[in-house]
């Protein structure tokens, strides 16, 4: 098989009950992912996180722990691991140039209490999001979603 494995390191930020995530729009829907990307060659998870936060919303976050994994093995031309790491919000960068991904429109603050009946994805992350921010039992490993995979909103 030739596909390739991408790492990303995602950004879990939480402020004032609510967490940090990326609006993105088609012609039909509207979904929230959290903030983050490609892991670049020699370069760290806790520093790629970084710097795709800086790159897509022109803010400044510390990574403080890996809290999640999750994995994307179908539907895309590659192979998805996402690492989550908690991370803290240190500031806005001033004149920062952005670079939006695809159908980026924006970003809001989700109220963490609801978020399992938001549209974040990967959708197995809404539950076990609002479980680490409660104090309560998590999964670290959240194995495969796919596209097509049923809605997690338990």
């Amino acid at each position: 098989m030739d596909r390739m494995i991408r790492n990303s390191a995602k950004a879990l930020i939480i402020k004032d009950g609510k967490m940090l995530a990326i609006k993105i729009k088609d012609e039909n829907e509207e979904w929230y992912i959290m903030p983050g990307g490609g892991q670049e060659t020699e370069e760290l998870l806790s520093k790629a996180v970084c710097r795709e936060v800086a790159e897509e919303l022109g803010m400044n976050v510390e990574a403080k722990e890996l809290v999640f994994v999750i994995e994307g093995v179908h539907g895309e031309r590659f192979h998805r691991v996402d690492m989550v790491f908690l991370c803290e919000y240190i500031g806005e960068i001033k004149n920062s140039v952005l670079h939006s991904d695809t159908n980026q429109v924006g970003f809001d603050w989700l109220e963490i209490k609801t978020l399992n009946h938001l549209p974040l994805y990967p959708s197995r992350l809404r539950r076990q999001i609002m479980n680490l921010y409660e104090g309560k039992e998590y999964k670290v490993y959240l194995g495969n979603e796919g596209i097509g995979d049923p809605e997690v909103t338990d």
